[in-house]
Protein backbone atom coordinates (compact mmCIF):
# COMPACT_ATOMS: atom_id res chain seq x y z
CA UNK A 1 0.00 0.00 0.00
CA UNK A 2 2.78 2.37 1.02
CA UNK A 3 4.63 1.54 -2.21
CA UNK A 4 1.52 2.27 -4.27
CA UNK A 5 1.00 5.61 -2.57
CA UNK A 6 4.62 6.55 -3.13
CA UNK A 7 4.39 5.54 -6.79
CA UNK A 8 1.17 7.54 -7.21
CA UNK A 9 2.78 10.56 -5.57
CA UNK A 10 5.85 10.34 -7.79
CA UNK A 11 3.73 9.93 -10.92
CA UNK A 12 1.51 12.87 -9.95
CA UNK A 13 4.58 14.98 -9.28
CA UNK A 14 6.10 14.01 -12.59
CA UNK A 15 2.91 14.64 -14.50
CA UNK A 16 2.24 18.00 -12.93
CA UNK A 17 5.75 19.02 -13.85
CA UNK A 18 4.89 18.70 -17.53
CA UNK A 19 2.39 21.59 -17.48
CA UNK A 20 -0.83 22.09 -19.45
CA UNK A 21 -1.21 21.16 -23.12
CA UNK A 22 -0.53 23.99 -25.59
CA UNK A 23 -3.91 25.23 -27.05
CA UNK A 24 -2.27 25.67 -30.46
CA UNK A 25 -1.29 22.02 -30.39
CA UNK A 26 -4.86 20.99 -29.58
CA UNK A 27 -6.09 23.15 -32.46
CA UNK A 28 -3.91 21.10 -34.84
CA UNK A 29 -6.07 18.07 -34.08
CA UNK A 30 -8.70 19.70 -36.33
CA UNK A 31 -6.31 19.99 -39.29
CA UNK A 32 -7.39 18.69 -42.69
CA UNK A 33 -4.22 16.65 -43.20
CA UNK A 34 -4.06 13.33 -41.31
CA UNK A 35 -0.26 13.59 -41.10
CA UNK A 36 -0.54 16.85 -39.20
CA UNK A 37 -3.14 15.30 -36.91
CA UNK A 38 -0.80 12.38 -36.22
CA UNK A 39 2.00 14.79 -35.37
CA UNK A 40 -0.32 16.66 -33.00
CA UNK A 41 -1.41 13.43 -31.29
CA UNK A 42 2.21 12.40 -30.76
CA UNK A 43 3.14 15.84 -29.45
CA UNK A 44 0.21 15.91 -27.01
CA UNK A 45 1.07 12.40 -25.80
CA UNK A 46 4.55 13.65 -24.86
CA UNK A 47 2.92 15.82 -22.17
CA UNK A 48 1.99 12.59 -20.37
CA UNK A 49 -0.51 14.27 -18.06
CA UNK A 50 -4.21 14.04 -17.26
CA UNK A 51 -5.12 16.81 -19.74
CA UNK A 52 -3.41 14.96 -22.59
CA UNK A 53 -5.19 11.73 -21.68
CA UNK A 54 -8.56 13.53 -21.51
CA UNK A 55 -8.12 15.19 -24.92
CA UNK A 56 -6.93 12.08 -26.71
CA UNK A 57 -9.63 9.93 -25.13
CA UNK A 58 -12.30 12.40 -26.25
CA UNK A 59 -10.90 12.30 -29.79
CA UNK A 60 -10.87 8.49 -29.79
CA UNK A 61 -14.52 8.51 -28.64
CA UNK A 62 -15.54 11.02 -31.37
CA UNK A 63 -16.46 13.62 -28.70
CA UNK A 64 -14.01 16.28 -29.92
CA UNK A 65 -15.48 19.18 -31.92
CA UNK A 66 -14.22 22.37 -33.50
CA UNK A 67 -16.21 25.49 -32.47
CA UNK A 68 -14.77 28.50 -34.28
CA UNK A 69 -11.13 28.67 -33.21
CA UNK A 70 -11.69 26.58 -30.09
CA UNK A 71 -11.70 22.84 -29.63
CA UNK A 72 -14.37 21.56 -27.27
CA UNK A 73 -15.46 18.24 -25.83
CA UNK A 74 -19.21 17.72 -26.09
CA UNK A 75 -20.78 15.19 -23.72
CA UNK A 76 -24.57 15.21 -24.09
CA UNK A 77 -25.83 18.71 -23.30
CA UNK A 78 -22.54 19.79 -21.76
CA UNK A 79 -19.49 21.29 -23.47
CA UNK A 80 -15.97 21.50 -22.04
CA UNK A 81 -12.97 23.42 -23.24
CA UNK A 82 -10.61 20.73 -24.53
CA UNK A 83 -7.46 22.44 -23.23
CA UNK A 84 -8.55 23.50 -19.73
CA UNK A 85 -11.40 21.07 -19.09
CA UNK A 86 -13.63 23.94 -17.89
CA UNK A 87 -17.29 24.02 -18.84
CA UNK A 88 -18.21 26.44 -21.64
CA UNK A 89 -21.44 27.31 -23.42
CA UNK A 90 -22.67 24.74 -25.90
CA UNK A 91 -21.69 25.89 -29.44
CA UNK A 92 -24.49 26.19 -32.01
CA UNK A 93 -22.88 24.52 -35.00
CA UNK A 94 -19.86 22.51 -33.85
CA UNK A 95 -17.82 20.73 -36.50
CA UNK A 96 -16.90 17.13 -35.68
CA UNK A 97 -13.18 16.30 -35.83
CA UNK A 98 -13.03 13.19 -38.00
CA UNK A 99 -10.92 10.18 -37.07
CA UNK A 100 -9.88 7.58 -39.65
CA UNK A 101 -8.34 4.14 -39.04
CA UNK A 102 -4.80 5.51 -39.14
CA UNK A 103 -5.63 8.08 -36.47
CA UNK A 104 -7.42 5.48 -34.33
CA UNK A 105 -4.25 3.40 -34.30
CA UNK A 106 -2.20 6.42 -33.26
CA UNK A 107 -4.71 7.30 -30.55
CA UNK A 108 -4.69 3.74 -29.20
CA UNK A 109 -0.88 3.79 -28.96
CA UNK A 110 -0.86 7.24 -27.40
CA UNK A 111 -3.48 6.32 -24.79
CA UNK A 112 -1.59 3.11 -24.00
CA UNK A 113 1.62 5.10 -23.59
CA UNK A 114 -0.09 7.52 -21.18
CA UNK A 115 -1.11 4.57 -19.01
CA UNK A 116 2.59 3.89 -18.41
CA UNK A 117 2.36 6.53 -15.68
CA UNK A 118 -0.67 5.02 -13.96
CA UNK A 119 -0.38 4.27 -10.23
CA UNK A 120 -1.61 0.70 -10.73
CA UNK A 121 1.28 -1.66 -11.71
CA UNK A 122 -1.15 -3.93 -13.56
CA UNK A 123 -2.23 -1.04 -15.80
CA UNK A 124 1.38 -0.06 -16.46
CA UNK A 125 2.31 -3.67 -17.25
CA UNK A 126 -0.60 -4.09 -19.68
CA UNK A 127 0.30 -0.80 -21.35
CA UNK A 128 3.97 -1.80 -21.74
CA UNK A 129 2.96 -5.15 -23.27
CA UNK A 130 0.60 -3.44 -25.71
CA UNK A 131 3.26 -0.97 -26.86
CA UNK A 132 5.62 -3.85 -27.64
CA UNK A 133 3.33 -4.96 -30.44
CA UNK A 134 3.49 -1.63 -32.28
CA UNK A 135 6.57 0.36 -31.30
CA UNK A 136 7.13 3.73 -32.95
CA UNK A 137 10.13 6.00 -32.86
CA UNK A 138 7.89 8.91 -31.81
CA UNK A 139 7.10 7.05 -28.58
CA UNK A 140 10.77 6.62 -27.66
CA UNK A 141 11.06 9.79 -25.49
CA UNK A 142 7.87 8.92 -23.62
CA UNK A 143 9.05 5.35 -23.08
CA UNK A 144 12.43 6.61 -21.88
CA UNK A 145 10.71 8.85 -19.34
CA UNK A 146 8.48 5.99 -18.16
CA UNK A 147 11.53 3.71 -17.97
CA UNK A 148 13.34 6.22 -15.80
CA UNK A 149 10.45 6.45 -13.35
CA UNK A 150 9.53 2.76 -13.25
CA UNK A 151 10.55 0.80 -10.15
CA UNK A 152 8.93 -2.59 -10.84
CA UNK A 153 11.68 -4.87 -12.34
CA UNK A 154 9.25 -6.81 -14.56
CA UNK A 155 7.62 -3.70 -16.01
CA UNK A 156 11.04 -2.07 -16.31
CA UNK A 157 12.21 -4.98 -18.49
CA UNK A 158 9.11 -4.63 -20.69
CA UNK A 159 9.69 -0.90 -21.03
CA UNK A 160 13.36 -1.40 -21.88
CA UNK A 161 12.35 -3.82 -24.62
CA UNK A 162 9.66 -1.46 -25.97
CA UNK A 163 12.03 1.51 -25.85
CA UNK A 164 14.69 -0.43 -27.74
CA UNK A 165 12.18 -1.46 -30.40
CA UNK A 166 11.00 2.13 -30.77
CA UNK A 167 14.62 3.32 -31.05
CA UNK A 168 15.49 1.04 -33.98
CA UNK A 169 14.40 3.77 -36.41
CA UNK A 170 16.23 6.58 -34.66
CA UNK A 171 18.40 8.74 -36.90
CA UNK A 172 21.40 8.43 -34.55
CA UNK A 173 23.44 5.25 -35.32
CA UNK A 174 24.62 5.01 -31.71
CA UNK A 175 21.02 4.93 -30.48
CA UNK A 176 20.18 2.22 -33.02
CA UNK A 177 23.27 0.24 -31.99
CA UNK A 178 22.28 0.37 -28.30
CA UNK A 179 18.75 -0.70 -29.22
CA UNK A 180 20.04 -3.69 -31.21
CA UNK A 181 22.34 -4.71 -28.35
CA UNK A 182 19.41 -4.51 -25.92
CA UNK A 183 17.18 -6.61 -28.16
CA UNK A 184 19.88 -9.24 -28.72
CA UNK A 185 18.83 -10.88 -25.47
CA UNK A 186 15.24 -11.33 -26.63
CA UNK A 187 13.68 -14.67 -27.63
CA UNK A 188 10.71 -13.22 -29.46
CA UNK A 189 9.95 -13.94 -33.15
CA UNK A 190 8.49 -10.41 -33.40
CA UNK A 191 11.81 -8.89 -32.32
CA UNK A 192 13.62 -11.02 -34.87
CA UNK A 193 11.30 -9.63 -37.57
CA UNK A 194 12.14 -6.10 -36.45
CA UNK A 195 15.89 -6.75 -36.61
CA UNK A 196 15.93 -8.56 -39.96
CA UNK A 197 15.70 -5.35 -42.09
CA UNK A 198 18.76 -3.99 -40.26
CA UNK A 199 20.85 -6.93 -41.52
CA UNK A 200 20.49 -5.63 -45.09
CA UNK A 201 22.91 -2.95 -46.27
CA UNK A 202 20.12 -1.35 -48.31
CA UNK A 203 18.19 -0.67 -45.10
CA UNK A 204 21.06 -0.04 -42.66
CA UNK A 205 24.11 1.86 -43.90
CA UNK A 206 26.02 1.84 -40.61
CA UNK A 207 28.28 -1.23 -40.50
CA UNK A 208 28.43 -1.49 -36.71
CA UNK A 209 24.63 -1.51 -36.43
CA UNK A 210 24.27 -4.01 -39.27
CA UNK A 211 26.84 -6.44 -37.85
CA UNK A 212 25.27 -6.18 -34.40
CA UNK A 213 21.86 -6.90 -35.94
CA UNK A 214 23.22 -9.97 -37.74
CA UNK A 215 24.66 -11.34 -34.49
CA UNK A 216 21.45 -10.52 -32.61
CA UNK A 217 19.30 -12.33 -35.19
CA UNK A 218 21.56 -15.41 -34.97
CA UNK A 219 21.31 -15.40 -31.17
CA UNK A 220 17.51 -15.09 -31.29
CA UNK A 221 17.29 -17.90 -33.88
CA UNK A 222 19.30 -20.19 -31.60
CA UNK A 223 16.95 -19.53 -28.70
CA UNK A 224 13.89 -19.95 -30.94
CA UNK A 225 15.28 -23.30 -32.15
CA UNK A 226 15.55 -24.44 -28.54
CA UNK A 227 11.98 -23.32 -27.94
CA UNK A 228 10.75 -25.21 -31.01
CA UNK A 229 12.61 -28.36 -29.95
CA UNK A 230 11.21 -28.21 -26.42
CA UNK A 231 7.73 -27.59 -27.83
CA UNK A 232 8.05 -30.69 -30.06
CA UNK A 233 9.24 -32.79 -27.12
CA UNK A 234 6.35 -31.64 -24.93
CA UNK A 235 3.88 -32.23 -27.75
CA UNK A 236 5.36 -35.71 -28.21
CA UNK A 237 5.10 -36.31 -24.46
CA UNK A 238 1.40 -35.45 -24.47
CA UNK A 239 0.83 -37.64 -27.55
CA UNK A 240 2.75 -40.44 -25.82
CA UNK A 241 0.47 -40.05 -22.78
CA UNK A 242 -2.60 -40.55 -24.98
CA UNK A 243 -0.98 -43.57 -26.65
CA UNK A 244 -0.09 -44.94 -23.22
CA UNK A 245 -3.70 -44.68 -22.02
CA UNK A 246 -4.88 -46.29 -25.26
CA UNK A 247 -2.29 -49.09 -25.10
CA UNK A 248 -2.37 -49.91 -21.37
CA UNK A 249 -5.65 -51.76 -21.62
CA UNK A 250 -4.57 -53.45 -24.83
CA UNK A 251 -1.34 -54.57 -23.17
CA UNK A 252 -3.35 -56.26 -20.41
CA UNK A 253 -5.90 -58.03 -22.64
CA UNK A 254 -3.39 -58.97 -25.32
CA UNK A 255 -0.88 -60.20 -22.76
CA UNK A 256 -3.33 -62.16 -20.60
CA UNK A 257 -5.70 -63.56 -23.20
CA UNK A 258 -3.86 -63.22 -26.49
CA UNK A 259 -6.89 -61.45 -27.97
CA UNK A 260 -6.23 -59.08 -30.87
CA UNK A 261 -9.03 -56.71 -29.96
CA UNK A 262 -9.78 -54.61 -33.04
CA UNK A 263 -12.64 -52.94 -31.11
CA UNK A 264 -10.23 -51.37 -28.61
CA UNK A 265 -10.42 -48.01 -30.40
CA UNK A 266 -14.22 -48.04 -29.99
CA UNK A 267 -13.74 -48.48 -26.23
CA UNK A 268 -11.83 -45.18 -26.38
CA UNK A 269 -14.82 -43.74 -28.21
CA UNK A 270 -17.18 -44.90 -25.42
CA UNK A 271 -15.03 -43.07 -22.87
CA UNK A 272 -15.09 -39.89 -24.96
CA UNK A 273 -18.88 -40.05 -25.39
CA UNK A 274 -19.19 -40.59 -21.64
CA UNK A 275 -17.43 -37.23 -21.16
CA UNK A 276 -19.84 -35.69 -23.66
CA UNK A 277 -22.82 -37.21 -21.83
CA UNK A 278 -21.67 -35.89 -18.44
CA UNK A 279 -21.05 -32.47 -19.94
CA UNK A 280 -24.64 -32.45 -21.32
CA UNK A 281 -26.08 -33.52 -17.95
CA UNK A 282 -24.18 -30.81 -16.07
CA UNK A 283 -25.26 -28.16 -18.59
CA UNK A 284 -28.89 -29.22 -18.29
CA UNK A 285 -29.23 -29.79 -14.54
CA UNK A 286 -26.27 -28.10 -12.81
CA UNK A 287 -24.91 -25.36 -15.11
CA UNK A 288 -23.20 -23.60 -12.20
CA UNK A 289 -21.00 -26.68 -11.72
CA UNK A 290 -20.37 -27.42 -15.40
CA UNK A 291 -16.61 -26.99 -14.93
CA UNK A 292 -16.63 -30.15 -12.79
CA UNK A 293 -18.19 -32.43 -15.38
CA UNK A 294 -14.79 -33.86 -16.25
CA UNK A 295 -13.94 -35.38 -12.82
CA UNK A 296 -17.46 -36.85 -12.77
CA UNK A 297 -16.91 -38.30 -16.25
CA UNK A 298 -13.81 -40.30 -15.21
CA UNK A 299 -15.59 -43.07 -13.21
CA UNK A 300 -18.55 -43.03 -15.62
CA UNK A 301 -16.24 -43.59 -18.60
CA UNK A 302 -14.34 -46.36 -16.81
CA UNK A 303 -17.43 -48.34 -15.81
CA UNK A 304 -19.26 -47.75 -19.13
CA UNK A 305 -16.32 -49.04 -21.17
CA UNK A 306 -15.71 -51.88 -18.69
CA UNK A 307 -19.39 -52.94 -18.93
CA UNK A 308 -19.18 -53.02 -22.72
CA UNK A 309 -15.94 -55.00 -22.42
CA UNK A 310 -17.60 -57.57 -20.14
CA UNK A 311 -20.47 -57.98 -22.61
CA UNK A 312 -17.99 -58.43 -25.48
CA UNK A 313 -15.96 -61.00 -23.56
CA UNK A 314 -18.96 -62.96 -22.25
CA UNK A 315 -20.89 -63.08 -25.53
CA UNK A 316 -18.23 -63.37 -28.24
CA UNK A 317 -14.58 -63.45 -27.27
CA UNK A 318 -14.60 -66.24 -24.65
CA UNK A 319 -15.77 -68.71 -27.33
CA UNK A 320 -12.79 -67.87 -29.54
CA UNK A 321 -9.82 -68.19 -27.17
CA UNK A 322 -6.82 -69.72 -28.91
CA UNK A 323 -8.18 -68.87 -32.37
CA UNK A 324 -6.36 -65.64 -33.10
CA UNK A 325 -7.62 -64.94 -36.61
CA UNK A 326 -11.24 -65.62 -35.69
CA UNK A 327 -10.86 -63.29 -32.68
CA UNK A 328 -9.45 -60.58 -34.92
CA UNK A 329 -12.38 -60.84 -37.34
CA UNK A 330 -14.97 -61.04 -34.56
CA UNK A 331 -13.64 -57.97 -32.73
CA UNK A 332 -13.46 -56.09 -36.03
CA UNK A 333 -17.15 -56.87 -36.51
CA UNK A 334 -17.82 -55.68 -32.95
CA UNK A 335 -16.02 -52.43 -33.70
CA UNK A 336 -18.34 -51.84 -36.70
CA UNK A 337 -21.37 -52.52 -34.51
CA UNK A 338 -20.17 -50.06 -31.85
CA UNK A 339 -19.46 -47.38 -34.47
CA UNK A 340 -22.94 -47.76 -35.94
CA UNK A 341 -24.49 -47.70 -32.46
CA UNK A 342 -22.71 -44.40 -31.76
CA UNK A 343 -24.03 -42.98 -35.04
CA UNK A 344 -27.58 -43.99 -34.12
CA UNK A 345 -27.35 -42.56 -30.59
CA UNK A 346 -25.34 -39.38 -31.17
CA UNK A 347 -25.44 -38.80 -34.95
CA UNK A 348 -22.72 -39.09 -37.57
CA UNK A 349 -21.28 -35.63 -36.88
CA UNK A 350 -18.67 -34.87 -34.25
CA UNK A 351 -20.00 -33.52 -30.95
CA UNK A 352 -18.50 -30.70 -28.89
CA UNK A 353 -16.69 -31.48 -25.65
CA UNK A 354 -15.37 -28.20 -24.24
CA UNK A 355 -12.42 -27.85 -21.92
CA UNK A 356 -13.36 -26.77 -18.37
CA UNK A 357 -12.24 -23.23 -17.59
CA UNK A 358 -9.54 -24.54 -15.23
CA UNK A 359 -7.94 -26.37 -18.18
CA UNK A 360 -7.80 -23.28 -20.41
CA UNK A 361 -4.65 -21.26 -21.04
CA UNK A 362 -1.16 -22.49 -20.37
CA UNK A 363 2.31 -21.73 -19.08
CA UNK A 364 4.45 -19.53 -21.37
CA UNK A 365 8.05 -20.57 -20.76
CA UNK A 366 9.38 -18.84 -23.88
CA UNK A 367 7.78 -16.57 -26.51
CA UNK A 368 7.46 -19.60 -28.82
CA UNK A 369 6.91 -22.21 -26.10
CA UNK A 370 3.47 -22.42 -24.47
CA UNK A 371 2.55 -25.49 -22.42
CA UNK A 372 -1.28 -25.76 -22.55
CA UNK A 373 -2.95 -26.73 -19.27
CA UNK A 374 -5.13 -29.37 -20.96
CA UNK A 375 -2.07 -31.28 -22.19
CA UNK A 376 -0.21 -30.85 -18.89
CA UNK A 377 -3.21 -32.31 -17.04
CA UNK A 378 -3.46 -35.17 -19.55
CA UNK A 379 0.20 -36.07 -18.92
CA UNK A 380 -0.43 -36.01 -15.17
CA UNK A 381 -3.64 -38.04 -15.59
CA UNK A 382 -1.80 -40.68 -17.65
CA UNK A 383 0.86 -40.99 -14.94
CA UNK A 384 -1.88 -41.28 -12.29
CA UNK A 385 -3.65 -44.05 -14.23
CA UNK A 386 -0.32 -45.80 -14.78
CA UNK A 387 0.35 -45.70 -11.03
CA UNK A 388 -3.10 -47.17 -10.26
CA UNK A 389 -2.59 -49.97 -12.79
CA UNK A 390 0.84 -50.73 -11.32
CA UNK A 391 -0.64 -50.90 -7.80
CA UNK A 392 -3.49 -53.09 -9.07
CA UNK A 393 -1.16 -55.48 -10.88
CA UNK A 394 1.54 -55.70 -8.19
CA UNK A 395 -0.18 -55.06 -4.86
CA UNK A 396 -3.60 -56.73 -5.14
CA UNK A 397 -4.91 -60.30 -5.27
CA UNK A 398 -6.47 -59.66 -8.68
CA UNK A 399 -3.14 -58.46 -10.03
CA UNK A 400 -1.38 -61.54 -8.68
CA UNK A 401 -3.93 -63.81 -10.37
CA UNK A 402 -3.59 -61.89 -13.64
CA UNK A 403 0.19 -62.26 -13.56
CA UNK A 404 -0.15 -65.95 -12.73
CA UNK A 405 -2.48 -66.55 -15.68
CA UNK A 406 -0.19 -64.53 -17.95
CA UNK A 407 2.89 -66.57 -17.05
CA UNK A 408 1.39 -70.09 -16.91
CA UNK A 409 -2.32 -70.54 -17.37
CA UNK A 410 -2.50 -74.34 -16.84
CA UNK A 411 -0.44 -74.15 -13.65
CA UNK A 412 -2.54 -71.22 -12.38
CA UNK A 413 -5.71 -73.21 -13.04
CA UNK A 414 -4.22 -76.22 -11.24
CA UNK A 415 -3.63 -74.21 -8.05
CA UNK A 416 -7.18 -72.89 -8.01
CA UNK A 417 -7.02 -69.58 -9.88
CA UNK A 418 -10.40 -69.04 -11.62
CA UNK A 419 -8.91 -68.37 -15.05
CA UNK A 420 -12.24 -67.76 -16.79
CA UNK A 421 -13.23 -65.11 -14.23
CA UNK A 422 -9.75 -63.59 -14.43
CA UNK A 423 -10.14 -63.36 -18.20
CA UNK A 424 -13.39 -61.44 -17.79
CA UNK A 425 -12.02 -59.13 -15.10
CA UNK A 426 -8.81 -58.50 -17.07
CA UNK A 427 -10.80 -57.68 -20.21
CA UNK A 428 -13.07 -55.36 -18.21
CA UNK A 429 -10.02 -53.66 -16.68
CA UNK A 430 -8.42 -53.17 -20.11
CA UNK A 431 -11.67 -51.81 -21.53
CA UNK A 432 -12.11 -49.45 -18.56
CA UNK A 433 -8.60 -48.05 -18.98
CA UNK A 434 -9.39 -47.46 -22.66
CA UNK A 435 -12.46 -45.52 -21.50
CA UNK A 436 -10.21 -43.31 -19.36
CA UNK A 437 -8.05 -42.73 -22.44
CA UNK A 438 -11.19 -41.62 -24.28
CA UNK A 439 -11.91 -39.02 -21.59
CA UNK A 440 -8.40 -37.62 -22.00
CA UNK A 441 -8.71 -37.72 -25.79
CA UNK A 442 -11.98 -35.77 -25.68
CA UNK A 443 -10.09 -32.74 -24.34
CA UNK A 444 -7.74 -32.40 -27.31
CA UNK A 445 -9.52 -34.07 -30.23
CA UNK A 446 -12.87 -34.28 -31.96
CA UNK A 447 -15.39 -36.72 -30.49
CA UNK A 448 -17.16 -38.76 -33.14
CA UNK A 449 -18.07 -42.35 -34.07
CA UNK A 450 -14.81 -42.90 -36.02
CA UNK A 451 -12.39 -41.35 -33.54
CA UNK A 452 -11.09 -44.71 -32.26
CA UNK A 453 -9.95 -45.85 -35.71
CA UNK A 454 -7.06 -43.39 -35.69
CA UNK A 455 -5.54 -44.84 -32.53
CA UNK A 456 -5.94 -48.60 -32.89
CA UNK A 457 -2.86 -49.04 -35.11
CA UNK A 458 -0.71 -46.83 -32.88
CA UNK A 459 -1.92 -48.75 -29.82
CA UNK A 460 -0.86 -52.07 -31.32
CA UNK A 461 2.50 -50.58 -32.29
CA UNK A 462 3.04 -49.51 -28.67
CA UNK A 463 2.16 -52.98 -27.39
CA UNK A 464 4.35 -54.80 -29.92
CA UNK A 465 7.35 -52.48 -29.50
CA UNK A 466 7.07 -52.44 -25.71
CA UNK A 467 6.63 -56.19 -25.35
CA UNK A 468 3.32 -57.99 -25.08
CA UNK A 469 1.82 -57.71 -21.58
CA UNK A 470 4.62 -55.48 -20.27
CA UNK A 471 3.48 -52.26 -18.59
CA UNK A 472 7.01 -50.86 -18.42
CA UNK A 473 7.50 -51.62 -22.10
CA UNK A 474 4.22 -49.88 -22.94
CA UNK A 475 5.36 -46.77 -21.08
CA UNK A 476 8.71 -46.55 -22.86
CA UNK A 477 7.23 -47.41 -26.25
CA UNK A 478 4.35 -44.90 -25.95
CA UNK A 479 6.55 -42.02 -24.84
CA UNK A 480 9.26 -42.93 -27.35
CA UNK A 481 6.85 -43.16 -30.28
CA UNK A 482 5.10 -39.94 -29.29
CA UNK A 483 8.27 -37.86 -28.95
CA UNK A 484 9.94 -39.49 -31.99
CA UNK A 485 6.87 -38.79 -34.15
CA UNK A 486 6.53 -35.14 -33.11
CA UNK A 487 10.24 -34.36 -33.53
CA UNK A 488 10.19 -35.96 -37.00
CA UNK A 489 7.02 -34.06 -37.94
CA UNK A 490 8.79 -30.78 -37.30
CA UNK A 491 11.66 -31.87 -39.50
CA UNK A 492 10.03 -33.81 -42.38
CA UNK A 493 6.26 -33.28 -42.17
CA UNK A 494 3.48 -35.53 -40.82
CA UNK A 495 3.32 -38.07 -43.69
CA UNK A 496 7.08 -38.63 -43.99
CA UNK A 497 7.34 -38.80 -40.19
CA UNK A 498 4.70 -41.56 -40.09
CA UNK A 499 6.56 -43.53 -42.76
CA UNK A 500 9.89 -43.14 -40.95
CA UNK A 501 8.32 -44.28 -37.67
CA UNK A 502 6.87 -47.39 -39.34
CA UNK A 503 10.22 -48.20 -40.97
CA UNK A 504 11.99 -47.76 -37.64
CA UNK A 505 9.49 -50.09 -35.95
CA UNK A 506 9.90 -52.73 -38.65
CA UNK A 507 13.68 -52.62 -38.26
CA UNK A 508 13.36 -52.74 -34.49
CA UNK A 509 11.01 -55.76 -34.56
CA UNK A 510 13.40 -57.54 -36.93
CA UNK A 511 16.22 -57.08 -34.48
CA UNK A 512 14.18 -57.65 -31.32
CA UNK A 513 10.96 -59.59 -32.00
CA UNK A 514 10.03 -59.70 -28.31
CA UNK A 515 9.96 -55.92 -28.02
CA UNK A 516 11.79 -53.74 -25.53
CA UNK A 517 11.10 -56.23 -22.75
CA UNK A 518 11.03 -60.04 -23.03
CA UNK A 519 7.77 -61.54 -24.25
CA UNK A 520 5.86 -63.48 -21.60
CA UNK A 521 2.44 -65.06 -21.50
CA UNK A 522 0.37 -67.39 -23.57
CA UNK A 523 2.11 -66.49 -26.84
CA UNK A 524 5.34 -67.99 -25.52
CA UNK A 525 3.59 -71.28 -25.34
Amino acid sequence: MFRTLVTAFLCATALSAQGAVDPALVRRLAAEDSTEKVAAIRAIAQAADADAARILKAMAEDSLFLAGESVVVIEGEKALDATTGKEVSLPENPEAITVNNRLRGELANALAALKLFDADPAVRSASARKLQSSPDVAMAPLLARALEQESDPEIKALLADAHAQASLKDTNPQVRLMAVQTLAGSSSPAVKSLLLPLTDKASEAEDSVRYAAIEAVKAIERRLAWGDTLASIFSGLSLGSILLLAALGLAITYGVMGVINMAHGELLMIGAYSAYGMQSLFRAYAPEYVDWYLPAAVPVAFFAAAAVGVVMERTVIRWLYGRTLETLLATWGLSLILIQAARVLFGAQNVEVANPSWMSGGIALLPNLLLPWNRIIIVGFALFVLFLVWVLMNRTRLGMFVRAVTQNRPMAACVGVPTARIDTLAFALGAGIAGLGGVALSQISNVGPDMGQGYIVDSFMVVVVGGVGQLAGAVWAALGLGIFSKVLEGWAGAVIAKILVLVAIIVFIQKRPQGIFALKGRFVE
